[in-house]
């Protein structure tokens, strides 16, 4: 593992099962960090994901 490394999953590829998930939550309209949290994902790599695949998610106000 790189020196100052993060997340756990940092730069690791979406599996099948990530993908779903986060569209589940993204349609249920969960903030981004809350995602992120559960896919245990960085939130930059969580809205790129999501940006990639078409997703908005909920901005918090």
């Amino acid at each position: 593992m790189a020196k100052g490394e993060l997340f756990e999953r940092h730069r690791q590829p979406w599996t099948t099962d990530e993908i779903q998930k986060l569209h589940t939550l993204a349609k249920k309209g969960m903030a981004l960090k809350a995602i992120s949290k559960a896919l245990k994902r960085s939130e930059e790599s969580t809205k790129d994901r999501a940006k990639a695949d078409g997703l908005a998610i909920a901005k918090l106000r």
